[in-house]
């Protein structure tokens, strides 16, 4: 099995003047959050275990508060931990030197940014490019890639424009384009569509989901949004108050919550575009006959008209075999949930 890019290993961080009197070789000596909040010590991430798998996107998710930027800065070498190891590789991040911590932001991390951090006084080039500077490139090969990051955003034709001669989404490509041009093993998302309107939100969401498809990147994935977790993760963490409250599959944490605050968490989530055949089939499957077939692996919202259409139930088939079905009330337990009048009583 292939090694974690990054990973968390009992990692804490605690703030307050007595944070230390609970640190004895580098692991937290309590397990209770209530002993630490009583000595003024604020645990800001608790006990966090994590695997981060290559090539894929890992939502981190929480509401204000639950630890999930701090997580972040932790993972990112930001800040070092108080207890605990962040790996990076399967080496401990903070166990490297400060020049080689430095190459490694340089060469093997990027970060997008909430608020774009642009620099007013630099085009669209100069800001794509400015990693490359730092990086000490030639000119002429970093304003090269720099019109490739440019022309993969969707922005040619404006490498000339200053930053407040962009819109918001504009700004956000280019803060984009900024942080992959270093080609970055690991790409740091942080809440980085939050300030945007609903539609251009959305838009960057698409617009993370197309590069991912192209570019096979590790992303850690900073958001509150439950829905914008659904879209762009393949794994998410649910985070509060500085603890992980499970990780799984967006289909895992709606099927099978592990706390009443996952289950609050992800109440009104989108169930049809996450919930696949397989979650919600009965078993056995009945002998038939049927209306048509489904696969395993297929969201309901892609057979929802099919099924609606039809008087008898689809046969929900894997490998060439059928192995559930599901009818119409299943379907309508699902868009409209099944104790929802219960619920409104």
């Amino acid at each position: 099995m292939q090694h974690p890019v990054l990973a968390c290993r009992q990692v804490s961080r605690l703030y307050g003047a007595r944070a230390s009197e609970f640190i004895k070789d580098g692991h937290i000596t309590t397990d209770n959050v209530q002993t630490l909040q009583e000595a003024g010590i604020t645990p800001a991430i608790f006990n966090v275990d994590l695997d981060i798998e290559r090539g894929k996107t890992f939502v981190i998710m929480g509401l204000s508060g639950s630890g999930k930027s701090t997580l972040l800065r932790c993972l990112a070498g930001l800040t070092p931990p108080s207890a605990g190891q962040i790996l990076f590789e399967s080496k401990d991040l903070f166990g490297f030197s400060e020049a080689d911590l430095i190459q490694i932001h340089r060469h093997q991390m990027g970060m997008v940014f909430q608020h774009f951090a642009l620099l007013p006084h630099l085009t669209v080039l100069g800001n794509v490019a400015f990693p490359l500077e730092i990086q000490g490139r030639p000119r002429a090969e970093r304003e090269e890639i720099a019109r490739q990051m440019i022309r993969l955003v969707g922005l040619e034709g404006r490498e000339h424009r200053f930053p407040a001669q962009l819109s918001g989404g504009q700004q956000q490509r280019v803060g984009i384009a900024r942080s992959l041009a270093g080609d970055p093993d690991v790409w740091f998302l942080d809440e980085p569509f939050s300030a945007l309107d609903p539609l251009i939100r959305r838009e960057m969401q698409a617009e993370v989901i197309r590069l991912q498809g192209m570019l096979k990147k590790t992303i850690v994935f900073i958001t509150h949004d439950f829905e914008e977790a659904v879209r762009v993760a393949d794994r998410i963490a649910i985070m509060k108050d500085g603890l992980v409250e499970q990780i799984g599959t967006a289909e895992e944490l709606l099927v099978s919550p592990a706390t009443d605050y996952v289950r609050a968490f992800t109440r009104d989530a989108p169930r049809a575009h996450i919930l696949t055949a397989r979650s919600i089939m009965t078993t056995p499957p009945p002998a038939g006959p049927f209306g048509g077939e489904v696969s395993a692996t297929d969201r309901v919202i892609s057979f929802a008209r099919q099924l609606d259409a039809s008087s008898l139930p689809l046969a929900v088939i894997e490998d060439n075999e059928i192995i559930g079905a599901i009818d119409r009330a299943m379907l309508l337990d699902i868009l409209i949930g099944p104790n929802a009048q219960a619920v409104g009583a």
